[in-house]
């Protein structure tokens, strides 16, 4: 515990001695600046009493009995800059006129030694005034020249306030030309084609989206020479382009299905379309065909459409477990049976 203390003690002797080495070089920092401070004031207060005797000296001199007789024959501070400006300004501008007297002088002595003509002053006098008329005439047509010159700019300025207004009624016009050429017509044909296409465009894309739930090979387009005709690109072919009255009977009703339900797709946008049903077309389908069929018209039965099913294929009825028979009766009836009918319903 002594050997802690002493090591202790050590630390701090040698932390006060350092503390003590900074003290006293800031001391000796301050004792310099203390001595060159009062050389400083010493050399100013002797230049400031040989500055007060020479000013008083100054006073005497000058007949002021001391400073404050001086301090009041002074003019206020305000008056005195004025008067400085003023006399700065008279004496720029007398500096200016000697200078342009001694110009004049100069051209004037240039101009008498150089005796350009014998002729006399009267003759000289009348020259003078004709060629005096003759500027007055020319500043006339000058003036006159002038005047045209602004009705010409005045002119030109209207001009090309017209020029645009044209120009931007061109651009106007040209739009309209270019929407004529679009959807003009006298009978209003190409304005329905527009429209209708523009809905044939839309149904086609509700409709691919739905053809991509049931099969990734075909895609509906529109054919570039009948904008309202239906093509089909076949994605297993490197995209070919083919007709959809080339497709097979289970193809084609893949197609009017995602046709349909595109259309139904569109319609609820403003009318809710809860219902669909299909008349036939089933028996055209392979298994796997079918099968993606069935699976499409399940979605659209989970999001809460009713879906009907009018079909005289077999498979169908393991398929779908709620149903309404048919059964031909005689006198051109039918009787009803299933969920939703009284027993003998009976339809003609």
């Amino acid at each position: 515990q002594l050997n802690l203390n002493v090591v202790a003690a050590e630390k701090s002797w040698a932390s006060a001695r350092d503390r003590w080495t900074e003290i006293q070089k800031d001391l000796d920092r301050l004792t310099a600046k203390k001595s060159d401070l009062e050389r400083t004031l010493a050399e100013r207060t002797l230049h400031l009493e040989q500055t007060e005797n020479g000013f008083l000296q100054q006073l005497r001199e000058k007949d002021f009995p001391d400073e404050t007789a001086f301090r009041n024959a002074c003019l206020p501070e305000l008056e005195r800059k004025q008067l400085t400006e003023a006399a700065r300004c008279l004496a720029d501008e007398q500096a200016d006129l000697e200078s342009r007297a001694r110009a004049t002088q100069k051209r004037l002595e240039e101009e008498q030694a150089k005796q350009l003509t014998q002729e006399p002053v009267e003759n000289l006098r009348q020259t003078l005034e004709d060629a005096l008329a003759r500027q007055k005439a020319l500043q006339q047509d000058i003036g006159a020249i002038r005047q045209k010159l602004d009705n010409n700019n005045a002119l030109k300025r209207r001009q090309a306030e017209r020029l645009q207004a044209i120009e931007a009624q061109t651009r106007e016009s040209g739009r309209w030309d270019r929407l004529h050429e679009l959807i003009g017509s006298a009978d209003g044909k190409k304005f329905r084609n527009f429209a209708q296409g523009l809905t044939f465009e839309l149904m086609i894309g509700h409709a691919n989206r739905q053809l991509q739930k049931m099969t990734d090979r075909y895609l509906l387009v529109r054919d570039k020479d009948q904008p309202l005709e239906l093509n089909v690109m076949d994605n297993y072919q490197a995209g070919e382009i083919r007709s959809t009255k080339n497709l097979s009977g289970g193809e084609s009703f893949l197609v009017s299905l995602s046709l349909a339900l595109g259309l139904s797709q569109m319609s609820s946008r403003n009318v809710r379309v809860d219902s669909l049903f299909l008349d036939e077309g089933f028996g055209t389908l392979d298994e796997e065909s079918l099968d993606t069929a069935l699976e499409t018209l399940a979605g659209l039965q989970q999001e809460g459409k009713l879906i009907g099913v009018i079909s005289h294929v077999g498979a169908l009825r393991e398929r779908i477990p709620t149903q309404i028979q048919v059964t031909p009766r005689s006198g051109g009836r039918s009787a009803l049976s299933g969920p939703g009918c009284s027993a003998g319903s009976q339809r003609n």
